[in-house]
């Protein structure tokens, strides 16, 4: 497998390029392309569901975006040391029978030396939010990269 820059140690620079990365990825809700960042043998904890390697976490997402229709994925950088990033996201969707969610959460990434992910702990909790109170619309536009997500 070839490198995913940036790799560790990070910058601040360089953990919010990952950081924008991974967001940019996950919106395109593909499972194959996302599960390229994480090393084969990459364990997860999300939410209450424990998956080691690329082919679970493949089927993870593809259950996932199969049923959080409309998905969309804010992420912020909140800190980094060495080949650690920790994250805070938001993302949107709606479920079958037409009701919209806020989904807030925390994010532990660990790095090997080629820069895949090996380690992701997510911490996760839903709102049921009413439609007109979306924000999050669709992948990031350009103009909006760096600017940090509102708490509420």
């Amino acid at each position: 497998m070839t490198a995913r820059p940036p790799l560790p140690p990070f910058t601040r620079e360089s953990a919010a390029r990952k950081v924008q990365a991974a967001e940019d990825a996950w919106n395109t809700r593909d499972p194959h392309r996302v599960a390229l960042a994480y090393s084969e043998d990459s364990v997860w904890r999300n939410r209450d569901t424990f998956l080691t390697g690329r082919a679970e976490i493949i089927g993870f997402l593809t259950a996932k975006w199969a049923r959080e229709e409309e998905y969309a994925l804010r992420k912020d950088l909140w800190a980094f040391d060495g080949n650690r990033i920790a994250v805070r996201f938001q993302y949107e969707s709606r479920d079958a029978g037409g009701r919209w969610w806020r989904s807030y959460g925390n994010e532990l990434w660990e790095f090997d030396g080629r820069g895949l992910m090996t380690r992701r702990e997510a911490s996760i909790d839903d709102v049921r939010i009413e439609e007109r109170e979306r924000r999050i619309h669709g992948p990031r536009p350009e103009a909006e990269r760096g600017r940090t997500i509102p708490l509420r």
